[in-house]
């Protein structure tokens, strides 16, 4: 009996059951007046889930705080307060918002910046541009891309006569466009051939960037759009790495593949592989072990993690992915240096970048090593996680 039935029955009280059952239920009607809390009578419990779920609930209606499975599979809708990261996945919307929320300590930093290099000029001269370039690396686009952006500035301030500090902001904003042009092509899905499938992506960067929970937010993504993962946990160094896979498999909904710590990485990429290819899985996505990127010991076992997959897929791994957090700046440079050397690096997810002002290392890291990034993280959200598109990266932080 729902709990709407059985205020009704109490109300005009007819029903043969109220009759009956008014012996075991006697003073069920000034419990249920006085307090939700106390309702625990078997009656009520018939088809009421648990009864508790009136502690903080005065009517079925107001379930936002109903945590309990049992409940809410009577109503679909407080699903989406369990996974709300997984909702935004779809809106174009709210990416937008979390795009533009992310970048806008970066934004705030630079044209405080800007507007105060530019004040009391009226014409874009040698001091403009100077105190541009001094705003450009300190906001960490890194001082080779400065120079190329300042260069072409100063060539089309030239060619087509802008010299008004108004038009600054365009000049910038179409110089940056298309200097992300040259070197990155937007990724609209995830698309690959069949003979691709299983699609393997071999996860490195050291630790702290953010590696295992992009691991997890590109699953759920992989997972929305219908593809069945598969996860590998083959950094067995780190304490407590394997655990936090784990978790966020049981949480996002994937399975695993796990050794436990302090086991071989290769085998355990192995494993996942051999396991991915048996039981038709899509994707495949390997977390490897995040130690210093100085050690020559992390790339030779990166080496011999591709040698032992490709047994099993001889083009795998079809992506290396580097994992970089961006409010590290000019440090992220370094380490893309070091792994891009060390591996074949062919696309880049830059994290973090909602809590810095240093979004800059975007521009500067696409634009020297001419890799493109595929992803930007801009919040802790799972849906946060989004593929980079240089028109709205640009168009967020100037608009």
């Amino acid at each position: 009996m729902g709990l709407f039935d059985f205020i009704k029955r109490k109300l005009f009280g007819k029903s043969k059951k109220a009759e009956k059952a008014k012996t075991s239920e006697k003073d069920s009607k000034n419990i249920v007046s006085k307090s939700p809390e106390k309702v625990k009578k078997p009656k009520v419990e018939k088809k009421v889930e648990k009864p508790k779920v009136e502690k903080k609930v005065e009517k079925p209606k107001v379930e936002k705080k109903v945590e309990k499975p049992k409940v809410e599979k009577k109503d679909e809708k407080p699903k989406k307060e369990e996974e709300p990261e997984v909702e935004e996945v779809v809106d174009d919307d709210k990416e937008d918002e979390s795009l533009t929320k992310g970048l806008e300590k970066t934004k705030k930093s630079f044209f405080s910046k800007l507007k105060s290099a530019i004040i009391g000029k009226s014409k874009i001269d040698d001091q403009v541009l100077d105190n541009l370039e001094e705003i450009l690396i300190t906001s960490d686009v890194g001082v080779k891309t400065t120079i190329k952006i300042i260069e072409r500035i100063e060539e089309r301030v030239s060619k087509e006569k802008y010299t008004s500090v108004n038009e600054l902001n365009k000049l910038l904003k179409d110089e940056i466009i298309q200097l992300l042009a040259e070197n990155s092509s937007d990724l609209e899905a995830f698309d690959v051939s069949e003979d691709q499938i299983p699609y393997v992506i071999l996860i490195v960067g050291v630790n702290g960037v953010g590696k295992t929970t992009t691991i997890a937010k590109l699953a759920a993504q992989f997972k929305e759009g219908g593809l069945k993962v598969l996860l590998g946990a083959a950094d067995t160094f780190r304490a407590a790495a394997v655990d936090q896979l784990l978790l966020w498999a049981e949480k996002v909904g994937v399975d695993v593949v796990s050794h436990g710590m302090n086991t071989d990485p290769a085998s355990v990429a192995y494993d996942t592989v051999k396991k991915a290819v048996n039981e038709n899985y899509d994707v495949v996505i390997i977390d490897t072990a995040g130690r210093l990127h100085t050690k020559v010991n992390l790339m030779n076992e990166l080496s011999k993690i591709k040698r032992v997959i490709q047994k099993f897929k001889d083009d795998a791994p079809h992506e290396i992915m580097l994992i970089l957090d961006g409010s590290t700046g000019q440090n992220a440079f370094v380490q893309a240096e070091e792994f891009i050397k060390a591996t074949d690096v062919n696309s880049i997810a830059i994290t973090k970048l909602d809590g810095t002002a240093k979004g800059g290392v975007v521009i500067g890291i696409t634009d020297q090593f001419k890799i493109p990034i595929k992803y930007i993280g801009v919040g802790e959200k799972i849906g946060d996680l989004q593929l980079f598109h240089k028109g709205e990266f640009v168009n967020s932080f100037f608009d």
